[in-house]
């Protein structure tokens, strides 16, 4: 019959408790390093190894580089702490401290081990027992033993009193018999389990509390996470935004959406409503009446898109999304931080946004939310005219109003600032020269083994893409000769056929090809690297032909190499129908007002007969079905052509072999 103990020293559940800890540690641990770790370590791989280096040097951009560094990092005297990095530190502690003391334990329950202390195996003749004693004895007898530095006279008797103890059990007979039979001095021992509880968890006067905490735990808080979860993530799309948010932007954005409606949508998502902030409302109202007098019915329509009122999250939202756009200086803490979050929420939003545009092939509401995410991160009112400008550090509205009317780039107007000998000079060229000026260098449609594009076959979009800085011209690909003779352009031939065979959406960066780093975006709470949208669209219908595909890390050009861009390729199903489609390509900019890229292209679909008859390869072979087979049979109905069937032609021929073996043989006769 067994035996049950609590365990008194609490030892067995510290090994529990130490196991529970470590599983939960490690993962958390290891989510944490990756989350906290900065974007420059998430760069510093093959592809992105030069982005950490490189980026805008402006004195606004480096100064907003420096605010994030200090906010996500916190200093020596006033570390960041985080909930997370709080119970990771505390339990990390807590599982050293019990690792501790679990080490050093005591360990009281160990048997008394005879055979163990004299060095002998279990099975041992009395004999060999005696022998060995007798050896024993030679060596640690006390009067035989010289005091080393590190004994004492006592500590050698005890040893020698010890081996004395074991012999004399190990030669009575019962004893013996008992550890061989049992391995226990005192022979059969009841099972004993022990249970990893101290005893006062169980005691009678605690068992309340015990069974309060137990309930707590597994009654109503695990039911609550679980179901917490489980019902939270019902209420997810596929993109991470609340249903009922999906559904407000269904109904919110139609064929025509513009820019203002865009960002009226967006004002409307549920998450504002759910963000619990209630203070700063003197200062948001302030901020209202200053985005009223700048903006006036403009404001005014889009806070009619809302309907909401002064304690509406979504009030709030638009109130500080329009003061970033406008620049206004929020002066209160904690408005400052909820206008940072809000803005970092953005991009998730707008992506469901572009999303549900896409659903419909909606090309004006498409491109205006793609455009918003540039206008969000230069922290610019969407307009017309020369609002590209107010990009540059220091620029503000009235100097885009004073700006001359034959100022095309933004290389006129570093000269014209020049001119002027303008304060702004040096900060306005340190922007232009990591500017992401992008240059369309080759579009072309490709499908992979064929000449020519027939219907419905699968294409490749291949965009070949570099970045130019304003102040630099446009260079072309040189014909240089590379190593072995052999021309740049047949490399670039060769690379490329490499690329379109490839699975990769994207041509490798060369270990000495520099991406387009950080980008000039000196009032975004956050660090960024640019972004484009490659997009097929039918202008005329209002259509998006293929979903945009998101494109990053385009090189700057680099007039010494011979491949002075990076190949990217989009695949898309061509029209079923025989034609010439004439399309345009555009290449948007997720960061920069105005420097979107566009591309006039046709797709020509020609009919399966205008391919060679070597190029319709085996398949074309044996598209005829046999005569004998249903196939071939439906086919002779319809009028269609069949193949004689292998058995007939075989006894044609026959026969045919016959009447010559006929003839000849009667030739022979006569």
């Amino acid at each position: 019959m067994a035996s049950y103990n609590y365990d008194e020293s609490g030892n067995m559940a510290l090994y529990f408790i130490i196991t529970v800890l470590f599983i939960v540690l490690v993962p958390l641990t290891l989510s944490f390093l990756s989350s906290s770790s900065s974007e420059a370590v998430a760069f510093s791989s093959l592809f992105y190894e030069h982005a950490v280096t490189s980026g805008c040097e402006c004195g606004p951009c480096m100064q907003q580089r420096e605010r994030i560094r200090k906010r996500e990092t916190g200093s020596l005297l006033r570390p960041k702490f985080t909930r997370k990095g709080v119970f990771t530190l505390v339990g990390w502690i807590v599982f050293a401290l019990l690792s501790y003391k679990v080490a050093n334990a005591v360990v009281e329950n160990k048997i008394y081990n005879p055979y163990e202390i004299l060095g002998l195996k279990l099975g041992v003749s009395e004999k060999e027992i005696k022998s060995h004693f007798k050896k024993l004895s030679r060596l640690y007898h006390p009067d035989k033993v010289k005091i080393s530095a590190n004994e004492t006279a006592e500590s050698v008797a005890a040893r020698f009193v010890d081996i004395t103890k074991a012999y004399k059990s190990l030669t009575d007979v019962n004893i013996r018999k008992n550890y061989e039979d049992y391995g226990h001095p005192d022979g059969r021992q009841e099972i004993t389990m022990g249970i990893a509880l101290p005893r006062w968890i169980v005691e009678a006067q605690n068992n309340i509390w015990v069974l309060g905490i137990y309930g707590l735990v597994f009654g109503v808080s695990l039911p609550m996470l679980v179901g917490r979860w489980w019902f939270g993530n019902r209420q997810k799309t596929k993109d991470g935004i609340d249903a009922q948010t999906a559904a407000r932007f269904f109904k919110s954005l139609t064929e025509a959406s513009g820019i203002d409606e865009v960002v009226g949508a967006l004002g409307k998502a549920v998450e504002w409503e759910r963000t619990g902030k209630k203070g700063g409302l003197a200062e948001l109202e302030a901020l209202e009446k200053a985005i009223d007098a700048k903006i006036g019915q403009r404001w005014k329509d889009v806070r009619l898109l809302v309907e909401g009122g002064e304690n509406d999250g979504r009030w709030r939202t638009l109130v500080l999304l329009h003061a970033h756009l406008l620049r206004l200086e929020v002066k209160d803490a904690g408005l400052k931080r909820e206008q940072a979050d809000l803005l970092l929420r953005t991009p998730g939003l707008l992506n469901a946004l572009l999303n549900i545009s896409m659903a419909r092939n909606w090309f004006i509401p498409t491109m205006a939310v793609m455009q918003l995410h540039a206008y969000l991160a230069q922290a610019v009112l969407p307009a017309s005219g020369k609002v590209k400008y107010a990009q540059l550090p220091g620029i503000g509205q009235d100097d885009i109003k004073a700006i001359p009317e034959d100022v095309e780039d933004i290389n006129d107007y570093v000269h014209v600032l020049e001119e002027k000998s303008d304060g702004r000079l040096r900060d306005v060229k340190k922007a232009a020269e990591r500017w992401g000026r992008l240059e369309i260098v080759e579009v072309s449609f490709k499908v992979i083994g064929e000449r020519i594009i027939t219907p419905s076959a699968y294409v490749l979009l291949v965009v070949k893409l570099r970045l130019s800085p304003p102040s630099d011209t446009p260079q072309e690909n040189g014909e240089a000769k590379e190593e072995g003779g052999q021309t740049a352009t047949e490399a670039d031939v060769a690379k490329d056929e490499e690329f379109l065979n490839s699975n990769k959406d994207f041509e490798d960066l060369p270990p000495s090809a520099q991406g387009s780093g950080w980008a000039h975006a000196p009032y975004w709470p956050g660090n960024r690297r640019p972004g484009w949208w490659i997009v097929i669209a039918d202008e005329k219908l209002n259509k998006v032909v293929v979903p945009p595909m998101k494109i990053a890390d385009v090189p700057f050009s680099d007039p010494k190499s011979s491949r002075n861009y990076r190949s990217y390729k989009l695949r898309f199903q061509a029209p079923p129908g025989v034609g010439l489609f004439t399309w345009r390509v555009h290449i948007v900019s997720d960061t920069l007002i105005g420097e979107d890229a566009v591309k006039d292209v046709q797709l020509k679909i020609d009919d399966v007969s205008a391919l060679e008859p070597d190029e319709h390869g085996e398949e074309d072979e044996i598209s005829e079905p046999e005569e004998d087979t249903l196939a071939g049979q439906m086919a002779a109905m319809r009028g269609g052509s069949v193949k004689k069937s292998k058995r007939e032609s075989d006894d044609e021929s026959s026969t045919d072999d016959d009447e010559v073996d006929g003839s000849d043989s009667s030739s022979d006769s006569d």
